[in-house]
């Protein structure tokens, strides 16, 4: 067995200690937010709570569950759900149909489209304007939100380039034995092109699921996602005009709120995270 000299040992200890930090930094909010959610509501509101539950109570989860907010809540959530799910979809149909046309040097005005794509990321029209643009096309429900938000400039980019890297001749070689355009993107880009994909519908599912401004402004409140509900559950929490005794914090029903909120997100990323470093630096390289 090698034996480490002094300076490769201190390092190695450093190096465990940050990263043994960051990991307790990382989750002390998650722990928080648990410990707020089930802490008797004197311990909530006298600042009692700093890492553990003081008071271990669950009422402030039941109410959310099979309460007064539960309703609007689990309806904000399926909400969500939807948004998340069929937004991502059409995103992600979007974004590579034009990267994979994009991806073709043949393609007729391909750099005017393509710097046409890229001056969106440059420039906008600002939010009055792109608000008065959204209303007048009708975009105040939930699928006028999917299409009208569906596809991101930059995400279309990171596809179009990770495209380009792919060997040219093994698309020949498709051609000459036949292969139409579908087949080709089906059966060539496609498979080699997973971390990038994956990576961009991360993006895309995040985007979605934390969708919180526009869906405020331009969806009426039956159609909310989870994030606009998340914010008036905490709103109410900070009202100091509510005099009812729910019997529990509305700081820990906020608390319940976010930690059912994450609870998605938490368990998809784990198996998308591992394309996410390697579809991101080779999509976003051009040669």
């Amino acid at each position: 067995m090698k034996r480490l000299d002094k300076s490769e040992l201190i390092f190695k200890i450093l190096a465990y200690v940050l990263v043994t930090l960051f990991c307790i930094t990382t989750l002390y909010p998650f722990i928080y937010s648990i410990s707020m959610a089930v802490s008797s509501k004197v311990a909530v509101e006298t600042g009692q709570v700093v890492l553990w539950p003081v008071e271990p109570q669950f009422d402030a989860l039941a109410a959310l569950i099979n309460g007064e907010q539960a309703r609007t809540f689990w309806i904000a959530y399926t909400n969500t759900l939807f948004y998340t799910l069929y937004g991502t979809i059409f995103s992600m149909l979007i974004s590579i149909f034009a990267a994979y046309a994009l991806a073709k040097k043949n393609l007729i005005f391909n750099k005017h489209i393509t710097f046409l794509i890229v001056f969106t990321m440059w420039f906008s029209a600002g939010m009055i304007p792109t608000y008065l643009n959204y209303t007048q096309l009708g975009v105040n429900n939930r699928w006028a939100i999917i299409y009208g938000f569906g596809a991101q400039a930059f995400n279309i980019l990171l596809l179009r380039n990770y495209f380009v890297g792919i060997s040219s001749e093994i698309e020949e070689a498709a051609i000459v034995d036949g292969a139409s355009e579908w087949q080709i993107l089906r059966h060539i880009y496609l498979p080699m092109s997973k971390s990038a994909i994956a990576t961009v519908t991360l993006f895309y599912a995040l985007n979605r699921w934390n969708g919180y401004f526009w869906n405020r402004i331009l969806v009426l409140a039956p159609e909310h996602p989870l994030q606009v509900v998340l914010r008036g559950i905490t709103e109410l929490a900070g009202n100091t005009d509510i005099i009812v005794d729910y019997g529990y914090s509305l700081y820990s029903l906020a608390y319940a709120a976010i930690i059912f909120s994450i609870i998605p997100i938490m368990l998809v990323y784990p198996y998308l995270q591992k394309y996410f470093a390697r579809g991101v630096n080779v999509g976003g390289v051009k040669e």
